[in-house]
C-alpha cells in the first residue's frame, strides 16, 4: 500500500536523512577533488595565523621596551640637567657670598683704617702759624712783662695772618684779655689748656669744638704790644700763672719748632 503527502505541506528532512546527504555531499567533493582544493588553502590559512601572531606580539613588545628605554634616558638626562643647574646655582650663590663677604671685610676695613685716621688726625698736634718762627722764647726776662718774665712764647706773624688751633679740644674762652688784648683758650683732649693772645679778630666761640690745624682768629697787635705777632702758651689750667714751657709741650706732640 503506497502513502502519498498531502498537497502543500512539506516535512523537513528527518535527522537521518540531513546527515546522510551530507555525508555524501563530502564524499563527492572528495570524488571530485574539490575538498583537496578547499583544505589547502584553509589549512595555509590557519597555519599563517599561527606564525604571525607571535612575531606581532614580539614587535610590540620591543616597541613597547624601546619606549621605556627612551623615557628612563629622558628622566635621567632631566635630573641630571637639575642636578647641574642645583651645582652651578649652588656655586654662583657660594661666590655671590663669598664676594659679599670679602666687600664686607673691605669696607670694615676701610672704616677702621679712616678711624684710625680720623683718630691720628684729632689726636694729631700742629704749629699755630705755618711757616713761622718762634721770635721770643719762653720765660725771656723783661720789664715788659708784668710777671717778670715772658708765660708764652711769640710766633712772627704780620697782622692778619691765619692762626690755627694746635690740636683737637673745647673752646673755653673767646674775647678780650685784657693786657693778652683778643684771645682764644682751648681745653686741649688730654686735659691741658693753650692760649692764642693778641688777635686781630676770632672766629670762633664758647663752647665751640676745634681740630688740629682748623684756623681760628687772625694774628694781630691788640692789648700789651709793640708789634703783630702771635703770643702762644700752654698751661695746665685755663687761668693765668699755670704755663709751661710751650716748646716742650709741642715738641712732646710732635711739632717741630
Amino acid at each position: 500500500m503506497a502513502f502519498t503527502r498531502a498537497t502543500g505541506k512539506h516535512r523537513l528532512p528527518s535527522r537521518m536523512t540531513r546527515t546522510t546527504r551530507r555525508t555524501v555531499g563530502v564524499a563527492a567533493l572528495a570524488t571530485t577533488g574539490v575538498v583537496g582544493t578547499l583544505a589547502a588553502p584553509a589549512f595555509a590559512a590557519e597555519s599563517e595565523i599561527e606564525q604571525t601572531g607571535p612575531l606581532k606580539a614580539v614587535t610590540m613588545g620591543d616597541t613597547v621596551a624601546h619606549e621605556v628605554d627612551a623615557q628612563a634616558m629622558a628622566q635621567r638626562q632631566a635630573a641630571e640637567q637639575a642636578a647641574a643647574r642645583e651645582k652651578a646655582e649652588a656655586a654662583a650663590e657660594k661666590r655671590a657670598e663669598e664676594a659679599r663677604e670679602k666687600a664686607e671685610k673691605e669696607r670694615e676695613a676701610k672704616a677702621r683704617a679712616a678711624r684710625e685716621a680720623e683718630r691720628k688726625r684729632l689726636n694729631a698736634y700742629t704749629a699755630p702759624i705755618t711757616g713761622s718762627y718762634v721770635s721770643t722764647s719762653y720765660q725771656a726776662g723783661g720789664g715788659i712783662w708784668s710777671s717778670g718774665s715772658h708765660t708764652g712764647i711769640d710766633f712772627h706773624a704780620a697782622s692778619g695772618t691765619a692762626v690755627h688751633a694746635v690740636g683737637s679740644g673745647t673752646v673755653v674762652e673767646a674775647g678780650w684779655g685784657g693786657s693778652y688784648g683778643n684771645q682764644v683758650v682751648i681745653k686741649m683732649v688730654d686735659g691741658t689748656y693753650t692760649q692764642y693772645g693778641h688777635l686781630s679778630s676770632i672766629g670762633v666761640s664758647v663752647g665751640q669744638t676745634v681740630t688740629p690745624g682748623q684756623q681760628i682768629a687772625l694774628s694781630g697787635a691788640t692789648g700789651n704790644v709793640t708789634g703783630a705777632h702771635l703770643h702762644f702758651e700752654a698751661r695746665t689750667t685755663a687761668e693765668y700763672g699755670s704755663d709751661m714751657d710751650p716748646i716742650a709741650y709741642l715738641r712732646g706732640h710732635g711739632v717741630n719748632v
